[in-house]
């Protein structure tokens, strides 16, 4: 897959133009309310002393990155606050291909299109491992394409935009094929607080120096626009991936780290689960409405997001168009997520018209 500039906006651009209502189901931007603490966090920042303006320390607030330390089990010193999850995998991605034991990037097929981008943009080769069905990634199947070229095997669990959620015998095998080929598993788990299934592992349970874990607060607490995210980094590579994350950004937002600290502290794990249940719900109204139009689909075991095939409407950009102009609803091409979906199309429920969707794409079907 060569990559080109991402679709998302292309299509969100076409369905704001369009001469009708049409339900947006393109981006992953969580539609519910943002944790009550979060909000008192804010308001209680907005009458700091002044010096609470000024910069914070580069690699993140002190005890924001205690709090992340804690939670996952590492030490303090090997967590890095980013801007969201997307420079935590560009630090990942470049501490992979800096040490020099290898240029390739091995990922999945569906891919997240911003993984191909950022390997291009680091000088990085890409080479793919096909999911199966279901989205579950074989471990023998990595092992096979794994080599002495290979710097990074970059996993997402769970998954988009199949939604597959990877256990933690996979997650065990995954880190040992990087240790055996002198390689990093980078394991992206924004979306694990999102877990249908109960088997979600996080690479943070396997203690090793060839992992890196990146995540953010943009999905779980509803705030995609605050930017904070953090990656956890083996000893040898956290002071470089520091240096970089410096000269890049200087430092993160000061305002938004405090208030992410503060939901962190005071938010209850019932926040989390109501919102998981919320997903669960609009998974099974989302599939049911598929069921009656005769799609073929994928449901989800985590994350957001649903890949669906109608018969003789292969998932291009111009049937995503027409979907716009004759159904009402915006969803993303498969072929934006590789080559093994082309005929599918990705469609993002977090939105409170999953339903009224499900029935205009029915209706377009039946």
């Amino acid at each position: 897959m060569d990559y080109e500039r991402p679709l998302f906006f292309r299509v969100m651009q076409y369905a704001a133009r369009a001469d009708r209502d049409v339900v947006g189901m393109v981006s992953g931007n969580p539609d519910w309310e943002p944790p009550a603490a979060l909000r008192d966090g804010l308001r209680a920042y907005a009458d700091a002393d002044p010096e609470a303006f000024q910069y914070p320390p580069s690699e993140g607030l002190t005890k924001l990155r205690a709090e992340f330390a804690e939670r996952g089990g590492v030490d303090v010193d090997r967590v890095i606050v980013t801007n969201g999850t997307g420079e935590a995998n560009y630090l990942a991605m470049a501490s992979a291909l800096d040490r020099g034991a290898g240029d390739e990037i091995l990922l999945t097929d569906p891919v997240y299109p911003y993984y191909p981008g950022k390997t291009e943009l680091l000088g990085g080769t890409q080479r793919y491992v096909p999911a199966d069905e279901d989205g579950q990634l074989d471990p023998a199947a990595v092992r096979e394409r794994a080599s002495e070229d290979t710097a990074a095997i970059l996993v997402n669990t769970p998954n988009n935009p199949t939604g597959a959620v990877y256990d933690e015998a996979t997650m065990r095998d995954l880190v040992a094929i990087a240790e055996a080929n002198d390689a990093l598993l980078l394991s992206d788990e924004v979306y694990d607080h999102f877990d249908y299934s109960g088997r979600f592992a996080s690479a943070l349970g396997v203690d090793s120096e060839h992992r890196i874990v990146t995540n953010a607060f943009s999905k779980s607490m509803a705030i995609t626009g605050f930017r904070v995210g953090y990656a956890v980094f083996p000893e040898e590579l956290v002071d470089a991936a520091k240096t970089r994350h410096m000269l890049v950004n200087v430092a993160g937002s000061r305002p938004a780290q405090q208030a992410v600290l503060t939901a962190l502290q005071e938010t209850d794990p019932a926040y989390y689960e109501a919102n998981r249940e919320l997903m669960a719900e609009r998974v099974e109204t989302f599939t049911a409405a598929l069921d009656d139009a005769g799609a073929e689909y994928t449901t989800p075991d985590g994350g957001f997001y649903v890949l669906a095939r109608f018969e003789d409407f292969p998932g291009t950009l111009a049937n995503v168009e027409r979907l716009i102009d004759e159904a009402g609803v915006a969803g993303m091409p498969g072929d934006a997520f590789g080559t093994a979906r082309e005929d599918w199309l990705r469609f993002a429920l977090v939105t409170p018209r999953v339903e009224e969707a499900a029935d205009r794409l029915a209706e377009f079907f039946g």
